[in-house]
């Protein structure tokens, strides 16, 4: 099992976007997050059937992004959320998911995080990243503190690339989200190759 999460975007992919998701979803990739925040909720739910199909027959972590309706309708289990999103759900309602992540953009909201029963958060933006251009990056201080205070796994998210990965993970992180390489790269098992293998 890999350390690296995918997170996807539609718009970034060089290819059909599923044949680019069964691609990924054949790699030992930690997991795949379907982030696709410009579709209705009927078009988030119509894609994530699809894309949990091919996960499923790979074998692949499939966590949906933002819609629990969806997820529940397709009896996902797993979701990732935005904080004021989470902070609507009930304990019942967070309890129905075996894997709930959370987006962490400072301590405060890690701790909270874990508090509301996430059983692992991202933390980031880590480095600068085109995502996220003309903001600087939080930086591995940042990273660290919250791996040093809460319990759950911590995935930096944010300009992670092979050029950084160790530097998260000897930070505290359990993993790095990587998005426009896993959408842009050429091979996805050599790019993933490339990050396990980065010392």
């Amino acid at each position: 099992m890999s350390d690296i999460l995918c997170v996807t975007k539609r718009s970034l992919c060089k290819e059909d976007f599923l044949v680019r998701i069964e691609k990924i979803a054949k790699t030992e990739a930690a997991g795949i997050i379907l982030r696709e925040k410009d579709l209705s909720k009927e078009e988030y739910q119509a894609l994530a059937e699809k894309v949990l199909t091919i996960c499923q027959r790979q074998k692949m972590q499939c966590i949906l992004h933002t819609y629990t309706n969806a997820a529940r309708k397709l009896a996902c289990n797993a979701i990732h959320l935005p904080m004021p999103i989470l902070r609507t759900l009930s304990k019942e309602e967070r309890d129905a998911f075996q894997i709930l992540g959370a987006s962490c953009h400072s301590l405060k909201e890690a701790v909270e995080a874990e508090n509301l029963g996430c059983t692992y958060i991202t933390a980031g933006h880590i480095y600068e990243t085109d995502c996220k251009k003309g903001l600087p990056g939080r930086g591995i201080g940042f990273l660290k503190k919250i791996c040093e205070t809460v319990s759950v796994p911590v995935y930096a998210i944010g300009g992670i690339g092979a050029e950084n990965i160790q530097e998260i993970k000897n930070a505290g992180a359990a993993g790095g989200c990587i998005m426009s390489g896993w959408m842009q790269c050429e091979d996805v098992r050599e790019y993933l190759k490339c990050l396990k293998h980065d010392k």
